[in-house]
């Protein structure tokens, strides 16, 4: 005799598919998924940060303003940023390892393009289509989202340590590209970087094949945020939180993008500016390691308002300090308050939204963080064009910061009006 369905139509099959899918959030399997993640992450997040360490001398090379030569980096970003959205749907639709596999192809051809580029068009074309919007952006974002939907209860760390993949790349890859090209040249060294890329991601992709529980014909992650964000519409509540991710952004770009060359331009080299960006971007990890403990507890909001303000504060320490020893210290410090921003705004979404809408929502307002990031790389590399140097391009970071802190806290407070009304 056939045992009748419960209310809903689901069969004791069906119900147990539901079950064992429910099982594997939080356990040994996604953990072993999410150290895959930080993995390609890591390599593949070489396409943000290769441009800043060559940016001097692709500015030597090709003849051209540090305006310019900051033009590519900030190309790189816009395409990071839009290849996130584009990867984010492909993934939503066909899971991570198909975007993936050809992501990687597409990285190691950029960078045998830009290792060979006869001008800076070239090289320029290289990073911001191949390097930056077909290959590298399909490991920051959509993993990042991937991440989020195989956690419930640790989801705050499990996105702060998938997030952290493109800080360890920032942490590795800057001096063993500055070695790379003090020894062999800035084009031998995007080749090596290429190939490097091509066979090490193409084995991690294939260890992504499953797809997340629930994303594929059951209902297990149908658990949204409110229905309407801070009072608002979705799309409107994506727009302020883009426009609170450009903000910030644009801060955080002045020290990431320009470090190296504002050594440089101090007398102490840019090797050692590529140490301090190794060594901010580093610090930078710890700080979204203890960002996801905090987000866990406090929720993102709270803990984006935290990494904001402390972060404006770190940014207007360098108007006062440029000795080499206070730049070491600042770098450390910067990146140990600002590392927990970015992966906040994913919490932020899956707090918010649908979890079928994860990679595409996670992709577009990571995409403005990028966009920050670009507008801030290219704003400083003007500004100091026009004034001779890095101080007003400072200051200029600090104004923003100062309005990514005014967003925030209108977010929190309409929330907070909303669960009083409740």
């Amino acid at each position: 005799m056939t045992r009748p369905a419960r209310p809903g139509g689901a069969s004791p099959h069906a119900r147990g598919e539901v079950m064992s899918q429910a099982d594997l959030l939080d356990s040994r399997t996604a953990w072993l998924r999410l150290a895959a993640i930080v993995a390609l992450s890591t390599i593949g997040g070489v396409g943000m940060w290769s441009v800043i360490v060559a940016l001097p001398y692709v500015q030597a090379e090709f003849g051209i303003s540090r305006g310019a030569a900051s033009v590519p980096y900030t190309l790189t970003m816009l395409g990071f940023g839009a290849g996130g959205i584009l990867m984010g749907r492909l993934t939503d639709r066909l899971g991570p390892m198909k975007p993936l596999l050809g992501a990687t192809l597409m990285l190691a051809a950029g960078y045998a393009l830009a290792g060979l580029a006869p001008s800076i068009t070239v090289y320029t074309v290289a990073q911001g289509l191949l390097i930056g919007m077909l290959g590298a952006s399909a490991a920051f974002a959509p993993l990042v989202a991937e991440a989020s939907l195989w956690f419930r209860r640790r989801r705050g760390i499990a996105v702060a340590i998938a997030a952290s993949g493109n800080y360890l790349a920032g942490a590795v890859w800057p001096p063993v590209l500055s070695w790379l090209i003090g020894a062999y040249g800035w084009r031998t060294a995007h080749l090596v970087v290429g190939a490097i890329c091509l066979v090490t991601m193409l084995p991690l992709a294939l260890l992504l094949r499953a797809r997340a529980p629930g994303t594929h014909g059951g209902g297990l992650q149908k658990d949204a945020g409110e229905g309407r964000p801070f009072g608002l519409s979705p799309t409107g509540a994506t727009v302020v939180l883009s426009t609170a991710g450009i903000a910030c952004c644009v801060a955080m770009a002045m020290p990431q993008v320009h470090i190296v060359a504002y050594c440089g331009d101090l007398g102490y080299g840019v090797a050692r500016g590529a140490q301090m960006l190794s060594l901010m971007l580093a610090c930078g990890i710890a700080s979204r390691l203890a960002s996801g403990l905090i987000a866990d507890r406090i929720g993102g909001l709270r803990t984006l308002l935290l990494g904001s303000v402390l972060q404006g504060l770190a940014l207007s320490l360098f108007l006062f300090f440029d000795g080499l020893a206070s730049l070491y210290t600042l770098s450390a410090l910067f990146g140990l308050v600002q590392g927990g921003i970015v992966p906040s705004y994913a919490v932020i979404v899956r707090e918010s939204f649908p979890a079928s809408e994860a990679g595409t929502r996670v992709g577009i307002v990571l995409m403005a963080t990028l966009v920050g990031m670009a507008l801030g790389g290219w704003l400083s590399g003007v500004i100091f064009d026009a004034t001779g140097s890095y101080a007003a391009a400072f200051l200029n970071g600090v104004a923003w910061n100062m309005a990514n802190v005014l967003i925030v806290t209108t977010l929190l407070l309409r929330r907070r009006a909303r669960l009083a009304t409740a």
